[in-house]
């Protein structure tokens, strides 16, 4: 996939509706889990802690691949 392609699709994720609703959901549903858990359920804590940083890592690699990629665009405009 080239990075025009990997640009246009991050993009249309970050913008799709369904896609951000289904990441604010699990967000929720894990959150929930974690706060009614049981101080002593250290493992399902550590679960829900790492679950919340994947869904963040996500986020940030789609802003990432769209950034980079709108960046890389305005550079070849100048130079044409």
């Amino acid at each position: 996939m080239d990075n025009d392609e990997r640009l246009r699709r991050a993009k249309h994720l970050l913008q799709d509706e369904l896609f951000n609703e289904t990441l604010q959901t699990l967000e929720k549903d894990i959150r929930s889990t974690w706060y009614n858990s049981s101080t002593q359920d250290v493992e399902t804590r550590e679960q829900c802690w790492l679950s919340l940083r994947l869904l963040e890592r996500i986020r940030i690699h789609l802003t990432s691949i769209l950034e980079t990629g709108e960046i890389a665009k305005r550079i070849k405009e100048y130079r044409i």
